[in-house]
């Protein structure tokens, strides 16, 4: 309901002004266009990398290795890979929160703290690559570090919040 109540309320309030909404639509819509055009390479990029990173197993084998360290915080051993996933593809990320309450089920243990990182977590490294891809950034200066932090704080968070609500 807010949506339609904030379309029409633009409308009006542009009626008021006396803009004509058309072509000022035709130009943001315009704008809208050449940013899609101008991030599509680093988006084709970033989805190849994943996908080469996901077939090759390497998601897998680097999560098992982390294994252990996220063990401590109360990460299971099902969810490690997803620690490396989500920040890079949320389609990749869902797929494999799919496959973690496909195998141990969605009132287990992990899968309910898979769903939580899922919805906690953001596909910063993307988000990081696709923005700074279009505006030819060469320098992220504190970006990916601060979003490490913080996707890491969302995992080690889903995990206690659902051991203690659990």
């Amino acid at each position: 309901m807010l949506v339609p109540l904030l379309i029409a309320f633009v409308g009006i309030y542009a009626l008021a002004k006396g803009t004509d909404v058309f072509p000022v639509f035709l130009r943001g819509a315009e704008a809208g266009l050449h940013t899609a055009v101008g991030i599509l390479p680093t988006m084709i990029a970033l989805l190849t990398a994943v996908t080469m990173l996901r077939a090759s197993g390497f998601i897998d084998l680097a999560g098992q290795a982390m294994q252990p360290v996220l063990s401590l915080v109360g990460i299971p051993s099902d969810c490690t890979a997803l620690v490396l996933l989500k920040p890079l593809s949320g389609s990749g990320g869902l797929a494999l929160g799919q496959e973690i309450m496909r195998s141990c089920g969605v009132d287990s243990y992990a899968g309910r703290v898979a769903a939580v990182m899922l919805g906690a977590s953001e596909t910063s490294m993307y988000t990081i690559g696709i923005y700074c891809g279009h505006l030819q950034l060469k320098r992220t200066r504190y970006a990916i570090p601060a979003a490490c932090v913080a996707d890491l704080t969302a995992f080690i968070s889903a995990a206690v919040c659902v051991r203690w609500l659990g």
